[in-house]
């Protein structure tokens, strides 16, 4: 085989190995904690999401995808969280807090001033013995089976998994605050999307 079937080859596994571990992800996810994590969301007045690396960038997601349901959020990059970012949030907001490991240093003390400030912490880990697990009041369990490269060293499948479950917390948003699709109209005039919400 050369190195063109190779890659090839490479290429079809990746969506292989996505789709299994996005199947058996859903199978590692306590209902209740999930469930409890949407209740919490849908009544805070403030959503932040922090996150490093692809962490961070799915965070950026998840914080784009509340605001498309008017759960007003932002991303709290954890570099300035701890130079006056932790700020947006008050007590009885909600800080979600991305990483596979649960060990992400950067994120320590965003979890510590969280904790002080009476902010409700939802932690996204694989690691439920992590410090980001411990400390957060509600725990998301997220499986990943193996990353699509060779060496299992690449944020690929680990990013897709996060992804998913940041959807699933919206969708089921969606259900739990009756949101309408007249509502997204109104701020989504752009666009394809925009188009299709508006023609009537």
């Amino acid at each position: 085989m050369n190195a063109e079937q190779t890659a090839w080859q490479a290429a079809q596994n990746a969506f292989f190995i996505e789709a299994d571990a996005v199947e058996k992800a859903l199978a590692s996810i306590d209902e209740a904690s999930f469930m409890h994590a949407v209740e919490v969301l849908a009544k805070a007045e403030r959503i932040g999401a922090a996150g490093c690396g692809h962490s961070g960038i799915v965070c950026q997601h998840f914080a784009h995808l509340m605001c498309c349901i008017e759960r007003p959020a932002r991303f709290i990059s954890p570099a300035e969280a701890v130079h006056g970012a932790t700020g947006f949030l008050k007590k009885g907001d909600v800080m979600v807090l991305a990483s596979r490991g649960g060990k992400t240093k950067e994120l320590l003390p965003v979890l510590e001033i969280c904790q002080k400030k009476g902010v409700t912490i939802i932690s996204v880990t694989e690691n439920l013995d992590s410090p980001l697990a411990k400390g957060a009041d509600i725990v998301i369990s997220m499986s990943v089976t193996k990353e699509t490269d060779r060496y299992n060293a690449q944020g690929t499948t680990s990013t897709t998994v996060l992804s998913v479950i940041f959807d699933a917390l919206q969708a089921a948003l969606i259900e739990i605050t009756g949101y309408q699709n007249e509502q997204f109209a109104l701020i989504h005039p752009g666009g394809a999307v925009g188009e299709r919400l508006n023609s009537h």
